[in-house]
């Protein structure tokens, strides 16, 4: 959740992100995960689309309608 938060943050902010690379061993945790769990990528989606709302709007970078309309759009992807 954590680091797909960081990512739509660091999208919304226009961040650089040649420091996606470094990320690159999760993916080896989220293969194990999804042999598990096949809706675990949708469940940490809609928790990160909370998170990063919330700290955008937070920060001032969002409203609270467009933080609300992000909440029902994580809700129906879970």
């Amino acid at each position: 959740v954590a680091e797909l938060s960081s990512a739509m943050i660091g999208a919304e902010l226009g961040l650089p992100v040649a420091h996606l690379d470094s990320h690159a061993s999760y993916i080896e945790h989220w293969l194990t995960l999804l042999k598990q769990d096949d809706r675990a990528i949708l469940t940490a989606a809609a928790k990160a689309e909370e998170a990063s709302s919330l700290l955008l709007k937070l920060g001032g970078r969002i409203t609270a309608d467009d933080s609300d309309e992000a909440s029902r759009d994580a809700a129906l992807a879970a």
